[in-house]
C-alpha cells in the first residue's frame, strides 16, 4: 500500500458485542496516526434492545418473552450493512477490514461479494469458514475443549420462539459468571471482566450462514489477508484458529495468510489494545503477496 495514502481500518465486532468495545483500540490506532471506523451491525449498538425486564430487579419471565429488534436479521443483512460502510471508506483510500470472533463470518461474506472494496482482510481470532459451515466446526476435535453447555447457563428464552439468541449477561449466578470469565477473559481481573461483560448486549441474531457463505477462492481468495492468533483464547481455541488458517491457505496457496500471534484471551486484546494496535498499524505498509520477493 502507498505510504502517501493511509488506510482506513474498518472494525467488525463479534457476537453480543458492538462498536463500543473498540474504543480503546481506536484510541491507540489514532495515536499511531491511523483512522478507523467501528461498525455496529444491524440490531447492535444503539439499535439493540434493552427491555425493562433486563433492568434490576430483573424479571426473568419477561426477559424470556420480550421481543427484540434483532429478530429476523440475517447474515445477508449484516454483509450488506458492512458493504455500505466499506463503500464509503474506500472513497478515502485503502481499506483494511478487521474482524473479531463471529464478526469474521460477516467479513467473509462481504469479501465474497465485494473484494474490490478491501485492500487487506484481517481476522483476530475470528471465524472464517472454509471446509465446513460454522456450526459444524463445533463437532470437530479442535473445539473439544469448549464447554458450550456451560455458556448456556445464562440463556434466556427459547431461540425458536424469540427468533434470536438471548443471554442474561447481568446474571449474578456464580456458575454462569465463572463460565463466561473462563471462556472469554480468564487472564483479566474480576473487575475488568465485569466491566467488559456490561458492554455486551443481550440479543444476537441466529443466522451464521450456509456453505454458500464460506470463503470463496475467486473473490475472498484474491484479497491479501492476515490472521492474528490469540494464543490463550479458550472460546475459539488456537487449534481451531490454526485449522482455519490452514484451510484458507489450502484454498488459495498462492495467497496465504500472513500470521501473527498475540498473547491473551478472547477479550484481552481489546482491554489492553496497544500490542494489537501496533500489529495492525504495521499492516498498512505490508505488500500484497504478489509483490513480495
Amino acid at each position: 500500500m502507498s505510504s502517501q495514502v493511509r488506510p482506513t481500518y474498518v472494525l467488525v465486532h463479534g457476537a453480543f458485542a458492538n462498536s463500543f468495545s473498540f474504543a480503546p483500540l481506536q484510541a491507540e490506532l489514532g495515536l499511531l496516526g491511523h483512522r478507523s471506523v467501528a461498525v455496529d451491525l444491524p440490531g447492535h449498538g444503539f439499535a439493540a434492545t434493552y427491555t425493562r425486564a433486563y433492568q434490576a430487579p430483573q424479571d426473568p419471565e419477561g426477559l424470556a418473552t420480550a421481543p427484540g429488534a434483532i429478530k429476523g436479521v440475517t447474515l445477508a443483512d449484516n454483509a450488506a450493512h458492512l458493504i455500505g460502510v466499506l463503500e464509503r471508506a474506500k472513497r478515502n483510500g485503502p481499506v483494511i477490514l478487521v474482524s473479531h470472533s463471529r464478526g469474521g463470518i460477516t467479513a467473509t461474506a462481504a469479501a465474497n461479494a465485494r473484494p474490490d472494496l478491501i485492500d487487506r482482510i484481517v481476522y483476530v481470532s475470528a471465524w472464517c469458514p472454509v471446509a465446513l459451515d460454522v456450526n459444524d466446526y463445533y463437532a470437530e476435535p479442535e473445539m473439544a475443549t469448549v464447554d458450550v453447555a456451560s455458556l448456556g447457563l445464562a440463556a434466556a428464552g427459547n431461540p425458536a420462539e424469540l427468533g434470536l439468541l438471548r443471554v442474561n449477561f447481568r446474571t449474578a449466578d456464580p456458575a454462569a459468571l465463572a463460565a463466561f470469565k473462563a471462556a472469554f477473559f480468564a487472564d483479566g481481573t474480576d473487575e475488568e471482566f465485569l466491566t467488559f461483560l456490561n458492554t455486551f448486549q443481550p440479543d444476537e441474531n441466529l443466522d451464521v450462514g450456509t456453505s454458500a457463505d464460506r470463503a470463496q477462492a475467486a473473490t475472498w481468495g484474491t484479497i491479501p489477508r492476515t490472521y492474528v492468533r490469540l494464543a490463550d483464547d479458550t472460546s475459539l481455541p488456537p487449534a481451531l484458529q490454526d485449522r482455519l488458517i490452514r484451510e484458507g491457505d489450502e484454498l488459495t496457496p498462492d495467497n496465504p495468510y500472513d500470521v501473527r500471534t498475540l498473547p491473551g484471551s478472547h477479550l484481552k486484546w481489546l482491554v489492553d489494545p496497544a500490542p494489537a494496535a501496533r500489529v495492525l498499524a504495521g499492516l498498512a505498509d505490508l505488500p500484497a503477496p504478489s509483490a513480495r520477493p
